[in-house]
């Protein structure tokens, strides 16, 4: 117990700074494109070179960070082609995923399906009506745990853990479409209603459809 103590510190030390520096990369502090430098990064948000460095490699890992030839690190570019195959694989991962939790059958499954849905729907009316940090973080994280309750039905580790990469990947793209008041929350709500009615009845083609309209609509703003 002793010994495995200060290799517990360091994971967790790595776990917060990855957290935070994932917050910044989304909400566009830290820019696309943007030169990482252990100096100026440790100074902002803490941590030892080593922990830095093994937060980097983890961000980078996630397709949030990218190695550069002269071994150090920027942040991933976030360019219309970035966004387009970002939507097209999470499209093909999260309809395979929920065919697959269709098939499954698993009430329990449906039941955090419902409770996600209901803490997103009161999350994006918040959000419209207010949108601050506090807020947007909020109504982020519940996006995420809406996708995430429906990709876990699948039962495969594998799957969900390249959604949970590539949602966060396209973090950024949604909130500067929050930022830029160019959601159309009405339309969200209405679609993620359709989503969760068509899973509850069955309706296994409704239901990818729709899945697939909310993921193209949730990266590219609407009219």
């Amino acid at each position: 117990m002793i010994f495995g103590s200060a290799k517990n510190e360091d994971e967790s030390i790595v776990a917060m700074l990855a957290a935070a520096l994932r917050k910044d990369i989304a909400f566009g502090t830290l820019r696309p494109d943007q030169k990482l430098k252990l100096n100026e990064l440790r100074a902002r948000y803490g941590g030892s070179n080593h922990s830095m460095r093994e937060t980097l490699r983890i961000l980078s890992s996630e397709g949030l960070v990218e190695a550069t030839s002269q071994r150090g690190f920027r942040v991933a570019s976030a360019t219309e082609n970035d966004l387009r195959d970002i939507a097209f694989v999470r499209v093909e991962i999260e309809k395979l995923a929920l065919g697959l939790a269709l098939d499954a059958d698993d009430v329990a499954w449906e039941g955090r399906v419902i409770a996600a849905h209901h803490a997103l729907q009161k999350a994006e009316q918040t959000v419209s009506q207010t949108s601050d940090d506090v807020t947007a973080l909020e109504w982020d994280e519940a996006c995420r745990a809406f996708s995430a309750a429906i990709v876990e039905g699948s039962g495969s580790p594998r799957l969900i853990e390249m959604q949970r990469r590539l949602f966060d990947q396209s973090r950024r793209f949604r909130l500067a479409h929050l930022r830029e008041g160019q959601l159309n929350f009405a339309a969200r709500m209405a679609r993620q209603s359709a989503l969760l009615d068509a899973i509850l009845g069955r309706d296994r083609d409704t239901a990818l459809k729709v899945l697939q309209d909310d993921i193209r609509a949730d990266l590219w703003a609407e009219p």
